[in-house]
């Protein structure tokens, strides 16, 4: 079996995840509601992950980290968290579906949305940005890499238009949390949401959202807290202002040990992901029937290790089928939840086949990969 479909979710986990998971599953209580060892325990691996995270985003405090069960709940929360209706958003054909559906929503209880649209090759234009914004403009919601194409989004370039305006910064960093490095303070994010599965090498279930000490958001859910029970009103200090109910403590410990290896180790684990992306696309994009999206005429620009393709004219769906009976390939077909930017790259009715890498890959893997697609485009072609 060689797994390519790491943009869905990284696997297999570091060995330090599995063995961090494994301890919590056996020792912990509930953090914060016992002062007890096994309740202790649990609280200090959570303190402990937000404090890596909050490091590896340069967010401004372990304390600005809310932990949710994925980047989908994270970008609701910030989106019903941040909006009212009169307000104007704005987004991107980049974004993905957990972006989307939240602002059509509130579009229907009358938010304002603009989508800025995205070329050809799926990038956006910074220079429709500047006139899309409005005296009611109240943030931009905007992922950091495409989950199709793997471009990337100049953050800096867009908190620069937005911050002096006073247009709020919502990052998706889905696909880059744990791959490129990522800077809340460097990059004038005001609020990021990010998913522990995928880059950031986690368990699945965990994710969360930092944000900047002067923004505020409405709790998308109010509950146990462990402090402050007699109040009427969930408590308004963070994180425990954005979570409610039992902590996933066991998956957070496992996503802790991942952020402290990735701490180590993210440059050196991206240096590799991209070799093996770069060879795989080198191998694959003149072969006579295949299409490649995405922008790849820069080899020095950051990206996700991500390379989408069709062959012919077959549905994308046949070719992962055949790549993983044939091969054991395992990769993403389809539309990837992310509708409009298949709809600026024409592949609507057609999907694409995603390869996506990890430092876990090999050399031999990629080499594989190519021979397969090689031999699929000779079928669709002859």
């Amino acid at each position: 079996m060689i797994y390519l479909d790491h943009a869905a979710t990284t696997s297999p986990k570091p060995a330090c995840v599995v063995e961090a998971v494994t301890d919590a599953m056996l020792h912990f209580g509930n953090s914060g509601r016992g002062v007890h060892e096994a309740s202790l325990g649990a609280s200090r691996a959570i303190y402990e992950a937000r404090r890596r995270l909050a490091e590896l985003f340069q967010a401004e405090g372990p304390e600005q980290v809310a932990f949710t069960p994925n980047a989908t709940f994270s970008l609701n929360l910030a989106v019903q968290g941040l909006l009212r209706p009169g307000d104007h958003v704005i987004t991107t054909e980049m974004d993905h579906n957990s972006v989307l559906r939240p602002l059509y929503r509130l579009e229907d209880q009358g938010v304002e949305l603009t989508i800025l649209k995205a070329d050809r090759k799926g990038r956006i234009c910074l220079a429709d940005l500047a006139p899309s914004i409005r005296e009611n403009t109240r943030a931009i919601f905007c992922t950091h890499a495409s989950n199709v194409t793997g471009e990337v989004n100049d953050l800096a370039a867009i908190s620069a238009i937005c911050r002096p305006r006073g247009v709020l910064l919502a990052a998706d960093v889905s696909q880059t949390a744990g791959i490129l490095p990522v800077s809340m303070e460097q990059m004038g994010i005001d609020v990021l949401c990010f998913t522990g599965h995928k880059g950031l090498l986690g368990p699945q279930g965990t994710g969360g959202i930092a944000v900047g000490r002067g923004v505020r958001l409405s709790p998308l859910c109010v509950g146990g807290s462990g402090v402050h029970s007699y109040d009427r009103e969930h408590p308004s200090a963070m994180p425990e202002a954005l979570e409610a109910g039992t902590a996933n403590s066991h998956g957070i410990a496992g996503l802790g040990a991942a952020a402290a290896l990735l701490l180590d180790q993210r440059e050196a684990f991206y240096k590799k992901e991209m070799e093996l992306m770069w060879a795989f696309y080198d191998g694959v994009r003149k072969l006579p029937g295949v299409t490649v999206y995405g922008d790849f005429s820069d080899r020095n620009a950051l990206r996700a290790p991500i390379v989408s393709l069709n062959l012919g004219e077959e549905d994308s769906a046949w070719a992962a089928g055949e790549l993983a009976e044939r091969w054991g390939i395992q990769v993403r077909a389809g539309a990837h939840c992310a509708p409009l930017m298949h709809r600026a790259l024409g592949t609507v009715g057609q999907g694409a086949v995603r390869f996506s890498f990890s430092h876990s890959n090999t050399r031999e893997d990629v080499e594989q990969a190519i021979r397969a697609v090689e031999i699929l485009a000779e079928e669709v072609t002859a």
